[in-house]
């Protein structure tokens, strides 16, 4: 293997066979459950990392259905977002801070990680439904982590605000060592999700109980109150990312 052939194939591991194709990545009928809680404002702060600041006491706990992906084909994630600000020399911008996310499928963890940041482990979400209810459910190993349940399309969204928090920045922490131990990559990365068509959003009465788990801390962020609930299915393109601020170079 010829060293100019590595500098211009090279994109993913392993170099003969990558664990995803080269982005970015169209999702058709994705489905989504957020439900936003109130949490301990101190526990927020404890994990969100500078410059990016809270705005308030809230988590988005959310279970997202993908049955058609580009490269990375049929699979579920379960998470929380965290709602954040950052100053830029544009002003103040409202976005969402990806705290931690939990998936069945090794494609979108090596290509989530790898690629943008992602905070992705494997583990076994679920999002499906009993008579006239939405059950997401994510277990770590054999162990339940997480339950929602909301009611099935009570009551229909105007789509507007729904677009409009899509629209907003994402923030991932990217953190990639190096090979003797330390952090070669440490950065904060920016990304959008683009091309979204909403084909449905509603809202209804919801519960969240999560479960302490010493390698799925989703309780760090305790649910103290449920906000509200929201139900929808949209098609969009996970677009690739820009670094918002290299903690190495600081």
């Amino acid at each position: 293997m010829k060293i100019d052939d590595l500098r211009r194939n090279a994109f993913a591991m392993p170099f003969t066979s990558p664990a995803f194709p080269p982005g970015p990545y169209r999702f058709m009928q994705r489905e989504f459950v957020v439900i936003t809680y109130r949490t301990d404002m101190d526990a927020l702060r404890a994990v969100v990392p500078e410059p990016l600041e809270v705005v308030a006491p809230l988590v988005k706990y959310e279970f997202i259905r993908m049955p058609d992906s580009t490269g990375f084909g049929d699979y579920t994630e379960s998470g929380q977002v965290i709602p954040v600000q950052l100053h830029t020399k544009a002003g103040l911008e409202q976005g969402a801070y990806v705290h931690a996310m939990y998936l069945n499928d090794h494609p979108p963890i090596a290509g989530g990680r790898e690629l943008w940041g992602f905070p992705k482990k494997l583990a076994t979400p679920v999002l499906d439904y009993e008579t006239d209810t939405i059950v997401g459910t994510l277990d770590y190993g054999r162990v339940r982590v997480a339950r929602a349940t909301m009611a099935f399309k009570h009551r229909a969204l105007d789509h507007a605000p729904i677009l409009a928090s899509i629209a907003q920045p994402n923030f991932l922490l990217k953190i990639i060592p190096h090979v003797d131990g330390t952090a070669r990559i440490c950065e904060l990365v920016r990304y959008y999700m683009t091309d979204v068509t909403l084909h449905g959003a509603w809202t209804g009465p919801a519960s969240l109980e999560l479960h302490p788990h010493a390698l799925a801390p989703v309780t760090d962020l305790p649910v103290l109150q449920i906000e509200s609930a929201v139900h929808y299915i949209a098609d969009m393109t996970l677009a690739l990312g820009t670094v918002e601020l290299d903690y190495l170079a600081v």
